[in-house]
This record gives C-alpha cells, structure tokens and sequence, in this order.
C-alpha cells in the first residue's frame, strides 16, 4: 500500500489575523452543512481513487479547527477510518489557538483520537501580539501548552514568527528562551511573509507598518538555528526544528515528495504526480460536492522537469536528498550533473555529502533559496 498524508481544511475562525492569507470566514452558520460535504468528499476519493492507500497522518489545519466541537472533529476521523487504511500509529494534527482550548476540551480532543497538537502562539511579547491582533496574551499561551502536556499529550508544537515590525534581537531571543522552559518537542519558526490581499500587506502599501530588510532577517533566522540547534532542537526543515522522535511525519510527506490528499474548503492535492485544488469559497466548495461529490475547481499533471525540480527544492529544503532514491526515480545522476556547483557549494561550507544524502548545513539554510536557484 502506498503511504499517504491526508490534510483537513476547518475555515472557520472567530477572528482574521492581519497577517492571515489562509482561507478562513468569521461566520458560522454553515457549520454542519460542511461537515456532511466534508464526510461525502472523503467517501467519494475513497471509493474512486485511494483504495490502495495507507494513511500515515491527518493534519486538521485552518481557520481554527480548535473552535470546532470535539464530536465535530471526532466524525471526520471516523469517517477517514471507515474509508481508508489507517495506520494504527498514525499521527494525527490539530491545529489550535491558545484562548479557544481549555484542559477539559484537550482531554476530549485525545480521546477522540488526536496525538499531536500544534499550538499556534506566534510570540510571548505583549506588544508584538498586540500588532499581530491575536485573541491571547503570553500567560495564556503558555498555559494552553502547559494544559496539553497535563491533559496527556506528548506530542506538542508551537509555532513562533520573526522578522516583525519593531522586533530587536533580544525580544526574539526572548521568545526562543521562553519556548524552551515550555514541555515542548516540535518548533516551527517562520519568517513574517507579506502576502497580497492581507490586512499587513495593505499597511505597508500604506506606510504605516515598515519592514526589516532581508539582511537584519537573515540575522534574525541565524540566531534561531544556533540556539534551538545548541539546545536540543534538530532542524528538519527550513523553519522546523523537532527533538530526536519528534519530527512532524505529516511535513515530512510533504519534504519527502510523499502523496498527499486535502479535503475542505481551499485544499491541496498531490497524488501519482498530479496536483489538483478545491474551491476556496465555502458556499462554492458544498454546492460542488452536493453535486458531483468533489470541489475541484483545477487539475495539472507535472511534467517530468517539474517532478524534478520539485523534488530536488522539497529534499534540499529537508533532511536533505537521497542520491540513490533520486537516481532511482529520475534515471540521472545528480552528482555528475551538477558536479561543478555541488564541490564549489562543498567547499564553502553550504552543503555536506554523508553516505550518498546531500544535505544543506545552517550555512546553507541560510541562503536555501539562493542555492536552489542554482541547482533548479
């Protein structure tokens, strides 16, 4: 069977963030309509496609799927249970956001079956979450992690920014400590995007909010490798750092160019090398799947270069790419073809060569989209 990720989109959300590009709506009267579109989508690719699939992992991303009632989330991973061949360990995501989970609902969460919780805190200073316009301040932050660990979860991330407005060298410091006393075993740590169409984009255009330049983040993405790397953390990714056992198998589907299915509003697709996406709209998204059982709304088969590009960017951002798996899928041999770039990028300390795996070192993350430019 071939192992698959499956990704769940939950729109639904109290409050938009001005940094926020993921599709959310502050509304929700179509709760339960969505639900039943969500459990006839999965049924639907079930049947038609993926019989021959082992789930690895379900992510219920968002929006704020924490929002959702325990019941709510508990029927959709039944209806994937019923549909598909879950691996019984298989590592099961739910985003959350500190303010909308108190211990008792974390409990019902493990019960029904989550194993990991990623908990959306972005920064422990009170200004910086006052420009972000999160709902929570930093005490309830870390409660919400310390509530995690007490109801039994032991699988527990956080999610910080860098590179805000204002943010000096020590307020950033000061959040990596502050992760740190924290009962945690994952940190994705993610340089502020200005993406087209949000609130910040528009404050910028405006000139009410400036930026760093890309040096002082470069500065600033150095200074979160040396430390978590110094204390304990591996880094898997760009932006993710885990503690040995802790590395999210579901961004690892994605790195390791794994096949990956998404159901809700706005989701992502990647199967035997074709991607296919759903209608972001939530009106649009259940009136497809009330009639033809599926929201997509466009398909593309890559084409042999692109499966190779990708491949190469999604291991190169990771834990790095494998020689003989690459050579296997592909029929060339990257070494002999990029030799030239591969010993310069060695001899000035930006990759390293161990047992055939070709991997970036912090060095090399640093500058990560330099170097794939160069290989792609």
């Amino acid at each position: 069977m071939k192992e698959t990720a499956i990704y769940i989109h939950i729109p639904f959300c109290d409050h938009k963030c001005i940094y926020c590009d993921f599709y959310s709506i502050i509304s929700y009267e179509n709760v339960k309509p969505y639900l039943l579109s969500l459990k006839k989508e999965i049924r639907y690719f079930a049947e038609k496609f993926f019989s021959d699939r082992e789930i690895i992992s379900i992510f219920f991303g968002g929006g704020t799927p924490s929002f959702m009632e325990t019941d709510y989330i508990g029927e959709i991973i039944e209806e994937i249970k019923k549909n598909f061949s879950v691996k019984p360990d298989a590592e099961i995501t739910l985003e959350t956001n500190p303010g909308t989970v108190a211990a008792g609902k974390l409990e019902k969460f493990l019960n029904i079956g989550i194993n990991r919780i990623s908990i959306g805190i972005q920064s422990f200073d009170e200004n910086e979450l006052r420009f972000l316009t999160r709902i929570h301040n930093p005490a309830a932050a870390k409660q919400t992690v310390l509530d995690a660990k007490h109801s039994g979860f032991k699988n527990i991330s956080i999610d910080l920014i860098f590179n805000l407005p204002g943010q000096t060298k020590d307020i950033w410091r000061s959040n990596l400590e502050q992760s740190l006393y924290l009962p945690i075993n994952h940190i994705s740590a993610y340089s502020l995007i200005l993406e087209p169409g949000t609130m910040l984009n528009k404050m910028v255009i405006d000139g009410k909010v400036k930026l760093h330049d890309d040096e002082y983040d470069a500065d600033l993405y150095e200074i979160t490798i040396e430390y978590l790397t110094q204390n304990g953390f591996t880094q898997y990714e760009v932006s993710n750092f885990a503690k040995e056992g802790f590395e999210s198998v579901h961004n690892n589907a994605y790195w390791r160019y794994k096949d990956y299915i998404g159901f809700g509003t706005s989701a992502h697709s990647f199967v035997d090398g074709v991607r296919w996406w759903n209608y972001s709209s939530l009106k649009f998204y259940i009136e497809s799947v009330n009639k033809i059982n599926n929201a997509v709304i466009r398909q593309e088969r890559l084409t042999q270069k692109q499966k190779l590009d990708e491949y190469i960017m999604l291991a190169l951002r990771s834990k790095g790419l494998d020689r003989i798996d690459f050579e296997k899928r592909f029929k060339t041999d990257l070494l002999n073809k990029k030799r030239e770039l591969i010993t310069l990028l060695l001899n000035n300390n930006f990759i390293r060569i161990n047992n055939g795996l070709i991997s970036l070192t912090p060095k090399g993350y640093a500058v990560c989209d330099e170097i794939l430019k160069r290989f792609l």
